[in-house]
């Protein structure tokens, strides 16, 4: 298997997902700012959506959506567990990474197309107006705070063990942090976890 990669959070969840199973998969850089996801080969023979990251399997197929991909690695390698060893810890780790990107991650992302990474986009995607970003802003704010709320005294989302959730709220909120949406220390919960994740090895994957 070989992992095509790029910049952007996206890419980093699986990145981050493998250094925590522990597996080492050659890489493939994908030139996103050059714009190369956008154009044959990858948009035709890797990935028809344009995006990154996506699993090129040792047949020669692929997985798209960061989500498929970290479902099919925790599969080919159960251990350490990052998604559930029982139906019942899978639903959960999938509820909330749910949560996560749609309440957190998806506004916080369209906020940035919309506004500082505007330039970059507006000739690749179709766009909400730049009128919406603020708002798109303060609804990741918001959301973030809702989801701090519900911790309550867990280590991490799922409780004393890291999950993909963890990952994925981690690499979106650090990726805010660095395109003017510094929203995770606003939150007592998020601010500590926050810490904690970043003293992992694999956050730097």
């Amino acid at each position: 298997m070989k992992l095509h990669s790029s910049i952007g959070p996206n890419p980093h969840v699986v990145r981050m997902f493998l250094a925590e199973k522990g597996m080492n998969l050659p890489i493939v850089t994908v030139d996103l700012m050059g714009g190369e996801n956008r154009r044959p080969p990858y948009n035709t023979a890797v990935n028809a959506a344009g995006q990154t990251p996506a699993l090129e399997l040792d047949d020669g197929r692929f997985i798209c959506e960061i989500t498929a991909i970290c479902e099919y690695l925790e599969e080919m390698q159960p251990a350490p567990v990052l998604i559930g060893a029982t139906p019942e810890a899978r639903a959960e780790t999938r509820m909330w990474t749910r949560r996560i990107d749609l309440n957190i991650c998806e506004p916080l992302s369209n906020a940035f197309r919309a506004a500082e990474g505007r330039k970059l986009f507006e000739s690749r995607i179709m766009l909400v107006g730049p009128v919406a970003a603020d708002e798109l802003k303060a609804i990741a704010k918001d959301r973030l705070k809702w989801f701090g709320d519900m911790m309550g005294n867990r280590q991490f989302v799922c409780g004393d063990h890291l999950t993909l959730a963890d990952i994925l709220l981690y690499c979106f909120l650090t990726f805010g942090a660095m395109v003017g949406q510094s929203i995770a220390a606003e939150h007592p919960w998020t601010a500590a976890w926050i810490k904690r994740m970043d003293a992992r090895p694999s956050s730097k994957a």
